[in-house]
Order: structure tokens, then sequence, then C-alpha cells
């Protein structure tokens, strides 16, 4: 019976949580819209990713042993923790598709400004943080997956790391290693 009353108070907690991250969401939208600019991705992207993290852990609730479950419901931290986690690992893996590092029809693609389109004496490095967006609606639909993929799948993100890190050429990672100075 406590077991109940805990997933039931964890639930409650989640519902709140979430429902205030979709109404962030959908204020972000909102105000772009109504104010004629573009959808600011930076922050729809964690927002996606925080509320994979919290779904992720509404799907583990009935798998939890009931210690878990009583330091879950004891603690907004422990409620908190995987969600920001999400939107972090989300925020990484915009950086991963901006960067190209992993690219295909899978993925989202992005249009990016050049220096020709920047006026004089503006910063060309907040112009590109401004200005670079998906490039079509299924581009901005792939992105909005893939951070919720990684704020839900919390291995993701961290087992892309490892696996683009580790298909680095050893003659590169040598290199880096000898132009770092020594201590």
């Amino acid at each position: 019976m406590q077991r109940i009353r805990h997933i039931h108070a964890i639930t409650k907690r989640l519902i709140v949580m979430t429902t205030m991250a979709v109404a962030v969401l959908g204020a972000i939208f909102a105000l772009t819209f109504f104010y004629n600019q573009r959808f600011l991705v930076t922050w729809a992207v964690p927002l996606c990713g925080i509320i994979g993290g919290f779904v992720s852990i509404q799907q583990r609730l009935n798998k939890v042993t009931d210690e878990e479950l009583a330091l879950l419901n004891a603690s907004w931290f422990q409620i908190l923790l995987v969600p920001i986690f999400g939107g972090v690992f989300a925020l990484v893996l915009y950086l991963v598709f901006l960067s190209g590092i992993i690219s295909g029809d899978l993925f989202p693609a992005f249009s990016f400004p050049t220096r020709d389109d920047i006026e004089e004496g503006e910063d060309f490095m907040l112009h590109i943080f401004r200005e670079t967006y998906p490039s079509t609606g299924p581009d901005l639909a792939k992105l909005l997956f893939w951070s919720f993929v990684a704020g839900f799948s919390e291995r993701f993100v961290p087992q892309l790391i490892s696996t683009v890190t580790s298909s680095v050429p050893e003659a590169s990672q040598k290199d880096h290693r000898d132009d770092t100075p020594e201590r």
C-alpha cells in the first residue's frame, strides 16, 4: 500500500513538472509567433530533453525498488535530476548535429548564416547562434524528436560520445597530445 502511495505522489509531481515544461515550450512558441520571429531552437531542444526525462522516470516507476520509490517520493531533487540530465544531453546532441559529426536522412540538417549575411560591426558568433535553424519543417521535427530521445534514454548521448571519441584515429589523438603543454 505504501508503494502505491509513493507512485501516486511521484506521478503527481511528474505531471505538474511536465505540464510546466510543456507550458514553457508553448509560451516560447506563442511569443516567437506573436513577435513574428523565428522559433528559438535553443530553448526547445533542452525542453524536449527535459520532457523526455520526465516520461522516462514515469515509465520506470513500476520497476524500481521500494527504497528507490521512498527516495524519489522524499526528494524533488531526485525527481528533477534525470530531466535536468535530459536537457543537458539534448543540448550536447544539438551540438553534435550542428557540427556534422553525425548526419544522414534520420538526422536534422541546418541552415547556417554566412559572413556575407551579417552587417558591418555585428558579432559573427552571436549571429550564428541567433540565425542557425533546421533547414525544413521535417528537420525541425527530427531535431525535437532526437532531443526527446536524448532525455528519455539517458544512456543514448553518453554512448554516442563514446562511439565518436573511440572512432577518432589514433594518430589524431597522438598529434593532439603532442600539442598539449607538459605540466
